[in-house]
């Protein structure tokens, strides 16, 4: 039995799509490494944070000066009163937290695993390794979670 435009009104398209997907499996399976960074970006996920804005980015809103290399990028995030000044440089990450409150800090990267960075009293962190490729930033403190948007290191 066909309808109006032409097609069987007996087909079922949840066993099309079920054929599709077992052809798809065998012909073109997907790879364990994006299986595992699918699972790990969906862990990453947090719907009770709150997402800083990016406010300042000096590969964007500063004055560049002439003859200066290898400059450190500033990065400012905000999320209602809470503002992460962040400095990127290729010996590693440093930034504040304000005002000053004890936290813990993340630097998400992809699949490697984050070592949780605690501030200091005056709400300062720092680490060793530079961000590689796409990074964000993601604070907790005692009654709030704040996830920075994602930059390119």
């Amino acid at each position: 039995m066909t309808d109006d435009a032409g097609f069987d009104a007996d087909f079922d398209d949840g066993l099309l799509e079920e054929e599709l997907r077992q052809a798809a499996a065998v012909l073109d399976p997907l790879p364990p490494a994006l299986l595992q960074i699918a699972v790990d970006a969906y862990a990453l996920h947090d719907l009770d944070a709150r997402v800083a804005e990016l406010t300042f980015d000096s590969l964007v809103d500063a004055i560049p000066v002439r003859g200066a290399t290898d400059v450190p990028r500033m990065l400012t995030f905000t999320a209602g009163e809470v503002t992460l000044d962040v400095e990127v440089t290729a010996e590693g990450l440093m930034g504040q937290v304000l005002p000053p409150r004890p936290a813990r800090v993340e630097v998400l990267g992809g699949p490697q695993t984050t070592v949780p960075l605690t501030t200091d009293d005056l709400g300062r962190f720092t680490t060793a390794t530079p961000p590689s490729g796409p990074f964000a930033l993601r604070l907790h403190t005692d009654d709030d979670v704040v996830v920075t948007e994602w930059l390119r290191a």
